[in-house]
């Protein structure tokens, strides 16, 4: 088994830590641009994307510390997913009005489509299919919770075809999960290889006239320049696009913090295992645990299962190229083998983890500052390969100056307050994260009716309920 090197995804297409693209060499000198972006992941790739549709005659240069993909972007578990990041109910409150995340909510639900159509036009390999999200419930307080988010839902902007209610028959005709009473079925979803898409969307903003550096670090974000060691860009604006990575080069690094999530990938499995799952849809699929897992069943026949494991490094670490714990491994072992026991018998091929930002509130954050040049998105909590696209088209526009638009969405310009000092952010992740999951343990062993109060007050603890 593979621990690290990136992700499948990347091995995948030959890049592993240290890669080296001839065409994209390490900055070594002083380069004058329009604009200069920091990170060569979604964010940073689709904020070049957009600013290029906006106005083609723009000098825009990319650096990136690694090789194009190298963070979340290329580690993360393929959902191209309509799920806000953060609370709708909060952005609304952030912004004064009671619509702000209805807005925020349809646009998301726009964008994947917008994001399949981009995929399609420009020819991008990245096995994209609105497969859409089948959630699973195991026992009573879960469905409980899933209805609740139904609604929710419906409340904040969704159609009544776009998220639909499950019998456990109904989710048996689409995934034999074992003990599965119900579930939901969202059929916008889409799924991705994410390797691909953040590979290809590199040489799509390239053959638009984009210079992206690779092997280029970072070491400080000023007005009007971004240094490196070995050379620096002077631009009108700089956008930091780094998410998780972001505390070594923010001017304010407690504004997010990177929580790990890690995913393990099986060998292909043979069609005699595949007819006793299921899954001829090839839909994501989740469940509605506390500490939830996430799992797609990838073009080339394996299945990809991931969740939080060991949730936060102390001093905001970001574990380099993706190594797993052996407890984590175990962990996601043992959920896999327990939703879908007749994979039981199949080995797993290779592991991993990424950090995903996040804010204090758990909201998404799209700033630019027109007097410094300044500019940032970052804190997609773990949904960020829809939001990326669409918080990056904020950030577009909010350069160009347009104040209508995505520029107007609920996301911009708000700010959460910081994270709290070491070792109280250390503790108050990991009880967090220990709170939801004796709620889960503690509703499986019972088959609980009521979400645990455990879970409720670690929500509520987090900002998380809505």
């Amino acid at each position: 088994m593979r621990n690290g090197e990136i992700s499948h995804w990347m091995r995948s297409r030959g890049i592993a830590p240290g890669h080296v693209d001839p065409s994209r060499p390490q900055l070594s000198e002083t380069l004058d641009a329009d604009v200069c972006i920091v990170g060569a992941g979604f964010t940073g790739l689709w904020s070049a994307y957009h600013l290029k549709r906006l106005d083609p005659a723009l000098r825009i240069v990319v650096l990136e510390r690694e090789t194009a993909g190298y963070g979340a972007s290329g580690r993360n578990a393929g959902w191209l997913s309509p799920l806000v990041p953060g609370n709708r109910r909060v952005f609304s409150q952030s912004a004064g009005s009671d619509d702000a995340g209805v807005r925020l909510q349809r646009r998301m639900l726009e964008a994947v489509d917008e994001v399949l159509d981009i995929i399609r036009a420009e020819s991008i390999d990245a096995d994209a299919i609105r497969s859409g999200n089948v959630v699973v419930a195991r026992n009573r307080a879960a469905m409980q919770r899933l209805r609740a988010r139904l609604a929710g839902d419906r409340r904040w902007g969704y159609k009544d075809d776009e998220g639909v209610e499950l019998s456990a028959a109904e989710v048996a005709e689409r995934i034999r999960v074992n003990g599965a009473v119900g579930g939901l079925f969202y059929p916008v979803v889409g799924r991705i290889d994410p390797g691909g898409l953040v590979r290809g969307l590199a040489e799509v903003i390239e053959r638009l006239g984009v210079d992206i550096r690779e092997q280029s670090d970072v070491t400080a974000i000023e007005p009007g320049l971004a240094r490196t060691a070995r050379g620096l860009v002077r631009a009108r604006a700089v956008l930091r696009c780094t998410e998780g990575y972001s505390v070594g080069i923010a001017r304010d690094p407690r504004r997010i913090i990177p929580i790990n999530s890690s995913i393990i990938v099986t060998d292909p499995l043979p069609q005699s295992t595949w007819d006793e799952i299921g899954w001829s849809g090839r839909e994501l699929f989740s469940d509605a645990a506390h500490v939830f897992s996430y799992a797609q069943r990838t073009e080339d026949g394996r299945i990809l299962i991931g969740g939080r494991g060991n949730p936060y490094r102390f001093r905001s670490g970001t574990g380099g190229a993706g190594s797993v714990d052996r407890a984590t491994v175990e962990s996601l072992v043992r959920r896999l083998h327990t939703m879908l026991p007749e994979t039981r018998p199949h080995g797993i091929a290779h592991t991993w983890s990424g950090v995903l930002g996040v804010t204090r509130d758990w909201c998404a954050s799209v700033r630019f500052d027109e007097s410094s040049g300044l500019g940032h998105a970052q804190g997609y909590a773990g949904h960020g390969v829809t939001s990326a696209y669409l918080a990056a088209k904020t950030l577009a526009e909010a350069v160009l100056g347009q104040r209508s638009g995505d520029s107007a969405l609920p996301w911009a310009g708000r700010q959460a307050r910081n994270w709290e000092p070491e070792p109280i952010r250390w503790a108050g992740v990991h009880a967090m994260y220990r709170m939801f999951s004796f709620a889960d343990w503690s509703e499986e062993r019972s088959d609980a009716a009521k979400t645990s109060l455990f879970a409720r007050l670690g929500s509520r603890l987090a900002g998380l309920h809505e």
